[in-house]
């Protein structure tokens, strides 16, 4: 049973990144077509909303389940001796984040969403302060990740972390001018304001984008 442990550990790392860029372009491809005001009714773009919040969980989840995973996978492949006590943080932080992600979902436009967000935002810059530490030490004294593809890694994987923060930050104005696209229906008044904003946060999740991509070549080719 210990010789599948591993590599059984390395598939679920793997299908957790599939998870998270593939059902993330979904939520992408929905955007796209949400902000098509001459080709669909507002109804058809609310139906659409709807169903890219639903796929948006799943990238959600399988983000907060790599930063355990990936934890236990560099301990068990034997590249860094991590501390028990790490682990066992890692994996309590990798919980409580599904449980405010999925809080926050099913109580969604409610003041205990809105708190559940604002713990996940502090979480968020917590794991990102983290992850940038951990890189940018070992790149520079070599410890306490002596691997340079690793430290490169785990820095890239901070950089994700400020990347998704800025989504957030950008993507900020759409709950209000949603609200009022709602309330008063389409209009250039809100409309106009709303694709601006979106157009601004395309320019983070790109990023993202292509920073996993980068993380993805990096641990699978070992280049440095």
């Amino acid at each position: 049973m210990d010789a599948y442990a591993y590599p059984s550990l390395v598939f679920v790392h793997l299908l957790l990144f599939v998870l998270w860029l593939g059902a993330d372009v979904g939520v992408f491809v929905l955007g796209q077509h949400f902000r098509k005001r001459d080709r669909y009714t507002l109804e058809q773009r609310l139906a659409l909303l709807k169903l890219l919040v639903e796929v948006d969980m799943v990238p959600r989840t399988a983000w907060a389940l790599m930063v355990p995973v990936s934890l236990s996978v560099v301990a068990m492949g034997g590249f860094w001796a991590v501390p028990s006590w790490l682990l066992i943080v890692a994996w309590a932080i990798g919980a409580l984040w599904i449980w405010l992600v999925w809080d926050a979902h099913l109580h969604d436009q409610t003041p205990r969403a809105a708190r559940d967000r604002r713990i996940e935002f502090g979480l968020k810059i917590g794991l990102a302060a983290f992850y940038l530490w951990l890189g940018g030490a070992s790149l520079i004294q070599q410890e306490p990740i002596t691997d340079t593809w690793l430290a490169s890694k785990a820095l890239l994987f901070g950089v994700i972390f400020g990347a998704a923060i800025m989504i957030d930050v950008a993507f900020k104005p759409v709950g209000p001018l949603l609200a009022r696209l709602l309330k008063e229906g389409s209009s250039d008044e809100i409309e106009i304001p709303l694709l601006r904003t979106m157009n601004r946060t395309r320019l983070w999740v790109w990023t993202v984008y292509l920073l996993l991509l980068a993380t993805a070549y990096i641990g699978q080719v070992k280049p440095f």
